[in-house]
């Protein structure tokens, strides 16, 4: 059975390119375009991984895996953030926000997935 991923994002260029790759590769994903969505279907879902996008509109990313971690069973999720924020500290945020890996935007297509699998 393949890994069920949830990608929180709001950019529909960023949600195609993400899917298809993930989608190629074998992943079940499921998608919210915005945080409040995203934490309902996280508690809903059960995915074995969460892409979480930063810069969200109403609630940004550190809120949204603050917001995460808070929900028991999503403890062992790995969450990801899939950002452009790319100045110095911003992944020592995200880190502590909750965040167990940190990928940056401009993603690259070629290497891409086997970031992704290193978290699963």
């Amino acid at each position: 059975m393949s890994a069920k991923i949830l990608l929180i994002e709001d950019n529909e260029q960023n949600l195609y390119l993400l899917t298809f790759l993930l989608e190629q590769n074998g992943f079940q994903v499921v998608q919210a375009q915005d945080g409040a969505v995203g934490i309902e279907m996280a508690a809903r879902e059960a995915p074995d991984l969460i892409l979480l996008d930063m810069q969200l509109p109403k609630m940004d990313g550190y809120c949204v895996a603050r917001t995460l971690r808070q929900i028991e069973q999503l403890n062992p999720v790995p969450i990801v953030a899939v950002t452009s924020y790319a100045m110095a500290g911003d992944k020592e945020r995200g880190l502590a926000a909750g965040c167990n890996g940190y990928i940056e935007k401009p993603i690259n297509p070629d290497t891409f997935v086997a970031q992704i699998r290193e978290h699963l």
